[in-house]
């Protein structure tokens, strides 16, 4: 008796552009110009997704909020919370004031999701 995992791959099955075999795909992959990631643009990055995870911040399709996502939202916070406790004393003035406003805005928007 033979299981899926028994069965080997179909050859040039492709999986994230690639091929099984390591083989790039025949089709152009159009390449999108993105911004240069520094501490700020990270730490935004950070707050859209716990924001989404609140259900504070719209579908990218443009659609209405999704439903809230506490635990994802909580993990997304916490990793903020540990951004600012790694970085203590290494931040300028500008990036300081960012990540206590990201979290400061998070923080009320966790107990409003909570709601």
């Amino acid at each position: 008796m033979t299981t899926k995992q028994d069965e080997p791959e179909e050859k040039g099955s492709e999986t994230r552009g690639f091929t099984l075999q390591g083989e790039p795909q025949e089709e152009p992959v159009e390449e999108t110009e993105l911004p240069k990631i520094d501490f700020t643009t990270f730490v935004l990055s950070l707050a859209t997704s716990a924001l989404y995870h609140l259900g504070l911040s719209p579908d990218p399709s443009g659609e209405s909020a999704p439903k809230p996502n506490l635990p994802l939202a909580r993990q997304t916070i916490d990793t903020i919370e540990m951004l600012e406790e790694k970085t203590r004393g290494n931040l300028d003035e500008e990036e300081e004031k960012l990540i206590k406003s990201v979290l400061y805005q998070l923080h009320m928007g966790f107990v409003q999701a909570k709601r």
